[in-house]
């Protein structure tokens, strides 16, 4: 394959592989590793599908492996945050499928941790990236009918804990809400715009402080979010808002250091959108001197 048809194909398979491992870093290492065979290869008819097989396989290994790295981790795993595209940018996809936004969304990449690999490999082709069914068998290397059977029964788990999706609009209406009630460290507003089970989820794998096990509950949960706010800003710490993984987020650093990335989970809870979790990434190790920014849809 050409360096061109290569270079067209990097931002598309990026997306396949963070899907899959939930981590840029890796992603960015798988999709090199993969153009670097498809470069060896002289004719393909169809790079997209050769590539897709190839970096699907090598994040099929990487998972396994992954899996047991997080059988170690010090204390609550999140996925690594990565820019995407605004409310405007980030449109629903087809009522069948997965949208482009909700299929990066922090909550959705834990939701598939509970699969096996094949199950996510299969359930993201299909359900996130509409491959066809001959491209998925190819690329996880089973039949067609194994692979509809691996797809039901990632449907099935994944439908037991998926919430409804909010409008990006949605999301941005209340996520200014949000903001100004931290701002002004208003608990009472903010718990009204939190569900009553609302949990706080900080990744910091033993690396930064932050509070150790989930806080569940909107008043314990706001109380948290506003009392972290009022002891940042007066030591310099500043925060701007940002989309992240298809959420609406803030991205608080000091100077030029990032320090965390908090990412609302909004879903629609009785028709009206409700923040029911609030992810903060702290692990240095996710953050680095800037986030990466991620394409949402295939070019």
């Amino acid at each position: 394959m050409t360096p061109e048809v290569l270079e067209r194909e990097r931002p598309y398979l990026r997306g396949v592989a963070y899907r899959l491992l939930g981590s840029a870093a890796d992603a960015d290492d798988m999709v090199q590793e993969a153009l670097v065979r498809g470069a060896a290869i002289d004719d393909a008819q169809t790079p997209r599908a050769l590539l897709t097989t190839i970096v699907t396989r090598l994040c099929l290994d990487e998972l396994r492996s992954a899996r047991r790295r997080r059988e170690r981790y010090v204390g609550p795993w999140l996925p690594e945050p990565v820019l995407t595209p605004d409310a405007a940018a980030a449109a629903p996809g087809p009522a069948d499928h997965v949208g482009a936004a909700e299929s990066v969304s922090m909550a959705f990449l834990v939701l598939l941790e509970a699969l096996t690999p094949d199950e996510r490999a299969v359930f993201v082709l299909r359900e996130a990236l509409d491959v066809d069914f001959a491209d998925i068998a190819a690329a996880v290397g089973k039949s067609e009918a194994a692979c509809r059977q691996l797809l039901h029964r990632a449907r099935g788990h994944v439908a037991a804990g998926r919430r409804r999706f909010a409008a990006p609009d949605q999301q941005a209406r209340l996520a200014g809400r949000f903001l100004g009630a931290l701002a002004a460290g208003d608990v009472a507003a903010m718990v009204e715009l939190l569900v009553d089970d609302a949990r706080s989820i900080a990744d910091h794998g033993g690396k930064a402080q932050a509070a150790r096990r989930e806080v569940v509950g909107a008043a314990r949960v706001a109380r948290l979010l506003c009392g972290l706010a009022g002891k940042a800003a007066p030591l310099g710490f500043a925060s701007r808002p940002a989309w992240i993984n298809g959420n609406p987020a803030l991205i608080v650093s000091h100077g030029d250091v990032i320090h965390a990335a908090v990412v609302l989970d909004v879903a629609l809870v009785d028709g009206a959108p409700r923040v029911v979790a609030v992810h903060i990434v702290r692990n240095p190790d996710k953050l680095g001197a800037a986030l990466p920014l991620l394409q949402l849809t295939p070019p």
